[in-house]
């Protein structure tokens, strides 16, 4: 089972994401965030947003919000924004 072991904030509600089968991708966060809803509000605040964690292999921010490995793979995928190679990621 593919588990996410890093989330690195970047610049404009971005996260680069690795996974321990060492593919990675960025994944750009900013269309979830139009959405509505009491735990996406206060990841609208860029500084809120950059204190993302990993727990148990899930994203996670301190309000609870958690978002599972297989989800953000698959974002990553439909978008051809995962990358095999783990050389990139560091």
């Amino acid at each position: 089972m593919i588990k996410l072991i890093q989330a690195t904030p970047q610049f404009g509600f971005r996260l680069k994401l690795v996974f321990s089968d060492h593919s990675w991708g960025e994944l750009d966060f900013k269309p979830s965030l139009q959405r509505t809803g009491s735990l996406l509000e206060p990841l609208r605040d860029p500084i809120y947003f950059a204190r993302c964690f990993i727990e148990m292999g899930a994203l996670c921010w301190p309000n609870g919000l958690e978002l599972g490995t297989e989800s953000l793979r698959q974002k990553l995928v439909n978008s051809d924004a995962l990358h095999k190679s783990g050389r990139e990621a560091a």
